[in-house]
């Protein structure tokens, strides 16, 4: 579609310097009707000036949601049934907002006749795919105008200069370079880039957002109750709490313990290696208990099977291809796994650890007259583990006599 073509377009806005000057480049190139949408997903950012401007630029429709709810109990929630990380550390926190983003897009694009949907993703990271990737499993047809991939405002003079040219207001903490960019939700905050790229170099102090540092952590630990029905929590200490309630509760937590810092350089899906700084307290709290109930509810060929599929699962989300068939396969299976899985787990927070002291189930599969070294009672015939030790063995006896004989494997 040519740029003549595109009449309205619906822009993910943040209000910032660059979809500031996204929204007036869009006006000026496409000479099309912009349609903004700042979406709060837990950012902990005042959203109203981003509606100030909008209006300042002759917006005339502009979407400000608060989406929290839905993010925790659609997005978050069914993503930490899996157990999810990526390359084994990472909580998919960026990962997991986009697709919701670009849902509400598109279904806004929908409602106020839109041809077009606009992202400022840069053309070297992962969210312009995932963006991209939700624009069209949601409406196949729909024209993506990503600026970055076009313009000619490749550095950041230009993009002062534009934003000067066009009366576009400029914080002074914008007009210099900032130390690394950051990008949050309420699942996590993510700090990267400039200060941060040399992966040799520790991170300051200053680039943490969410958490204290395990070392000024109280002395003494921080010990809570999470309880769990099919899978999601739904309790904190025995009070039950919304999704985002309680995750930001868990949030409070594992900040006032020194818990979810990680350093990660990590393999981008567009090919290349970076480095990031995650801060992720309620999450992390939220996998350590998820995992010691399933430990109880979750038989084991079950548990292994789920333990075997989480690394593909994540490196779907990661990819962002959360609406594609195989995710929504794998989170039916994930999902059937889940209906035992309801119980109490008691936890203790000291110092960026996350310990469980306790867990209990009405649907519990471990059985102390099994388990126990004293009388059983009859429970378990240990005369029966002599034939499945032999069965065990018998491949490992018949390989054995093979590589005497001719050194095979």
């Amino acid at each position: 579609m040519a740029a003549k073509d595109v009449r309205k377009v619906v822009l993910a806005y943040s209000g910032g310097l660059d979809t500031s000057v996204i929204l007036r480049w869009l006006q000026t190139t496409y000479n099309c009707e912009v349609v903004t949408f700042t979406a709060d997903l837990g950012q902990g950012e005042e959203l109203e000036p981003a509606r100030r401007k909008a209006e300042m630029f002759g917006v005339k429709e502009i979407f400000v949601e608060d989406l929290r709810e839905t993010f925790v109990k659609d997005f978050v929630f069914p993503m930490f049934r899996a157990n999810a990380l990526y390359e084994g550390q990472y909580l998919l926190g960026t990962s997991i907002a986009r697709p919701l983003i670009a849902q509400r897009q598109i279904e806004i694009a929908e409602q106020v006749g839109a041809d077009a949907v606009a992202h400022g993703a840069t053309g070297k990271g992962n969210d312009q795919v995932r963006f991209e990737l939700a624009y069209y499993a949601l409406k196949p047809d729909i024209t993506v105008i990503a600026p970055w991939r076009e313009w000619d405002l490749t550095s950041r003079t230009r993009l002062l200069a534009f934003a000067e040219e066009h009366q576009i207001p400029i914080a002074k903490d914008k007009r210099g370079e900032a130390p690394f960019s950051v990008d949050a939700n309420l699942l996590h905050s993510s700090s990267e880039g400039k200060l941060l790229e040399d992966p040799a170099v520790g991170p300051e102090e200053i680039v943490f957002q969410r958490t204290i540092s395990p070392e000024a952590a109280p002395d003494k630990a921080t010990e809570i109750t999470i309880d769990f029905v099919s899978g999601d929590p739904v309790a904190i200490n025995g009070v039950a709490m919304s999704p985002a309630t309680l995750l930001t509760r868990l949030n409070e937590l594992g900040r006032d313990n020194g818990i979810g810092r990680l350093d990660l350089v990590e393999n981008r899906f567009v090919g290349m290696k970076s480095r990031g700084i995650y801060e992720t307290p309620g999450g992390t709290i939220l996998l350590s208990a998820h995992r010691s109930i399933e430990s109880i509810t979750l038989d084991r060929e079950a548990m292994h099977l789920k333990d075997s599929l989480m690394p593909r699962y994540a490196e779907i989300i990661y990819n962002g291809l959360w609406f594609s068939p195989e995710r929504r396969m794998l989170q039916a299976l994930i999902d059937q796994s889940q209906h035992s899985v309801t119980g109490r787990v008691r936890l203790k927070l000291y110092k960026g650890n996350v310990i469980c002291v306790g867990r209990e189930s009405p649907n519990s599969l471990y059985d102390t007259r099994v388990v126990t070294f004293e009388d059983d009672e009859g429970a378990y015939n240990q005369a029966d583990a002599q034939g499945f030790i032999r069965l065990n063995a018998l491949r490992l006896r018949l390989g054995a006599k093979i590589g005497r004989r001719g050194g095979a494997l």
